[in-house]
């Protein structure tokens, strides 16, 4: 088993860093992603590809029956039908790694779907945002196989590390982590969010600067937290539902997840209302965001002034 040729399933942030490294690294490089079927976005993915020094495929099953091994990154609510879909075009010397951020039950039952067919199946977490590391992102594997992915992985200079022989482990720790992560995204959207519209905002981060010195709530951190919602609150919001389900399958209520859901998903609804788009917000303020949706205290005020 090695990697000399790889299929991209979803060519999005994660698929094209990946696909533009390894394929510097000497590995083909092939990918699909759902998206060329739409005339709005077909020319930007083939340019994107381009650039990257990867090929995209016409279909599915093309891309599929091109490659070794097949990396699976789409979205939360597309990663199982991705996988049982592969199962059947995929061959037994091929191996499907899925590195989407899913619940343990849901890899399991992607696991089931290519044993079944006698595929080879990795449940890969990552465990980082991917654009700072690139490949040096850290990824935790598990499966059957994992220890010789994870040193053919490593060789390309893939941040790798095997974690366990059966499937759901690693994805286990991921989610687990996203309760914390999102979760303080979530937090500080909402905390900021309200402090504004008191103008308590500065005391509320010096603050949370002197219980927690070291975090950067003083500097760019409550911007960057923030910026990680309205960037990619949509997608945030799919996994933290796969959150949900991976405490919800052991018997531990969900709450917290739950209501992250609810906040990552509502920032970006209500830029969606506001006719905004990340791109066009650009460098990034956590400030001009939240008075841009909610309206700025002190317009309010002039407002209430002028209606006196």
């Amino acid at each position: 088993m090695s990697m000399k040729t790889l299929a991209l399933i979803g060519f999005g942030e994660a698929g094209a860093i990946f696909g533009e490294d390894l394929a510097a690294s000497g590995v083909t490089v092939y990918a699909y992603d759902r998206l060329q079927e739409n005339p709005g976005t077909r020319a930007a993915l083939y340019d994107k590809a381009d650039q990257c020094g990867v090929q995209l495929c016409d279909s599915f099953a093309q891309a599929i029956a091109l490659a070794g091994w097949v990396i699976s990154a789409v979205t939360a609510d597309e990663a199982l039908a991705v996988a049982q879909a592969a199962a059947v075009l995929m061959r037994p010397e091929q191996l499907f790694i899925d590195i989407n951020s899913v619940a343990p039950s849901t890899k399991r039952a992607a696991f089931a779907a290519m044993q079944s067919h006698g595929i080879g199946y990795i449940d890969a977490a990552v465990m980082a945002p991917v654009p700072p590391q690139r490949l040096k992102t850290p990824i935790l594997l598990g499966g059957a196989a994992a220890r010789l992915v994870a040193e053919q992985l490593g060789e390309l200079g893939m941040n790798v590390r095997r974690v366990a022989d059966e499937v759901g482990v690693a994805s286990a720790i991921k989610m687990c982590r996203s309760i914390m992560i999102k979760g303080l995204e979530a937090l500080t959207t909402e905390c900021l969010s309200t402090a504004r519209q008191y103008q308590a905002e500065r005391e509320v981060l010096a603050s949370l600067h002197q219980s927690f010195p070291q975090m950067g709530w003083d500097d760019a951190f409550p911007h960057y937290l923030i910026s990680r919602v309205a960037e990619h609150g949509r997608r945030r919001s799919e996994e933290m539902k796969e959150v949900a389900k991976t405490s919800n399958d052991v018997g531990v209520a969900p709450t917290m997840s739950r209501a992250i859901v609810t906040v990552q998903r509502g920032l970006v609804d209500a830029m969606v209302d506001a006719d905004l788009d990340y791109p066009s917000i650009e460098p990034f303020d956590w400030l001009h965001l939240v008075d841009t949706l909610y309206g700025s205290p002190v317009t309010r005020e002039s407002l209430s002034e002028e209606k006196r």
